[in-house]
This record gives C-alpha cells, sequence and structure tokens, in this order.
C-alpha cells in the first residue's frame, strides 16, 4: 500500500533522499539522462531510428514534390503539430494518474525551461506508478504516430516522422524521470510533489 505525505514524516519508516524545486528540474534531468541504464539505451536508440526514418522518407519524396511543398510540411511537423499535441501529451499523464488515486492534479509550465508538467498536488506514488504516468504518453502517441505513417500520403509521413522524432525528444524529461527510479529499482522510493511550493520530494522507506 502507498503510504500517504504524512506518513513519510515517520522518521523511524522512512527517510527523505532528495527535494527538488521545479527551478532545479532541468539540471537533475541533464544528469539522469546522462545515466547509463538498460531505459536509456532504448530510449536514445529509438531516437536514433526516429532520425533514420524520417531521413529514409526525406530521401524518399525527393523530386516528387516541389520544394514549397516539403518546407511546409517541415514547419508542421518540426513547429506546428509539436505545439498542438502538448496538450494531448499532458492529458495523457492525467489519465494514469488519476488511476493511482490522484484527485488535486495540476498542470503548468515553466518557459524559461521549455517545460510544461502535470503534477498531482500531495499525492504520493510509487516507481511503478510513477513510471505508467511518465510512459503512458510516449507509447500511446509513438504507437499512434507510427500507424498513420504507414498509411498516409508521402509529404504526410514526411511531417509526421518528424513530429514522432520531435516528440520523442520532449519525452527526454519522463525518461530520466524514470531513470532515477531504474537506477534506484532496489530500492522502496515514493516520490510527490508539493505544487504550491513547486517542490518535489523523494522518499525511501527504511
Amino acid at each position: 500500500m502507498v503510504p500517504r505525505v504524512n506518513d513519510l514524516e515517520d522518521t523511524k519508516r522512512y527517510r527523505q533522499i532528495s527535494k527538488i524545486p521545479y527551478d532545479e528540474l532541468v539540471t537533475f534531468i541533464l544528469d539522469y539522462l546522462r545515466r547509463k541504464s538498460g531505459l536509456m539505451v532504448f530510449y536514445w536508440s529509438f531516437c536514433i531510428i526516429l532520425i533514420g526514418l524520417a531521413a529514409y522518407i526525406r530521401i524518399n519524396i525527393s523530386g516528387y514534390y516541389p520544394l514549397r511543398h516539403i518546407f511546409l510540411h517541415t514547419l508542421l511537423g518540426l513547429a506546428i503539430f509539436p505545439v498542438i499535441i502538448i496538450p494531448v501529451h499532458e492529458f495523457l499523464h492525467i489519465i494514469p494518474f488519476l488511476t493511482t488515486g490522484a484527485k488535486r492534479i495540476r498542470i503548468g509550465m515553466d518557459l524559461k525551461q521549455y517545460m510544461f508538467y502535470v503534477t498531482a498536488h500531495e499525492h504520493v506514488v510509487n516507481a511503478k506508478q510513477f513510471s505508467l504516468v511518465g510512459f503512458t504518453p510516449f507509447a500511446l502517441i509513438s504507437a499512434g504516430l507510427i500507424l498513420l505513417i504507414f498509411h498516409v500520403p508521402p509529404l504526410w509521413k514526411w511531417s509526421l516522422s518528424l513530429l514522432l522524432f520531435v516528440h520523442a525528444t520532449m519525452c527526454a524529461g519522463d525518461f530520466a524521470m524514470m531513470n532515477f527510479f531504474y537506477l534506484n529499482r532496489d530500492r522502496k522510493l515514493y516520490t510527490w510533489d508539493d505544487a504550491d511550493k513547486k517542490t518535489a520530494y523523494f522518499y525511501e522507506e527504511i
């Protein structure tokens, strides 16, 4: 059973191992993106494959369409579609949060760090629950886009392949946080956020 916030204050059973203000999250994310693990090998390999897929599609449409059409779809894939997909991505974080019993869910942004986030105020989750919340948008959107790429005309394959890659890079923060739990999988960890103070807390069961 997952403890509540008040339970984590019992120093005989739990200890705080980290406290991260939201304005320091990018530093934390960059650190755990660099730390080697099977999870990060999967993530970076997937991104490299997506670059190869996009390059393959771009080569195959060369000479078949006017450059202005290719440029338009490049713009769609690199800028317009990624902006449109942000609310979809964040909504797909909310659904698994709800399955964990979270009630006070908030969506926020930090434009200085180019970061959007979903958090559940004072709601404790364990590593498995956090990974479900983090992985769901990546898995569903990636699967949906790959399926679409196989069924749309070539120009749309190009723009959607770019979107697929850009969205994968947008998931870097989710994978960094999951990597923190993965690298500490031998410990029983919990996390919760104080959305008012914009701070994430991490605890270990003793």
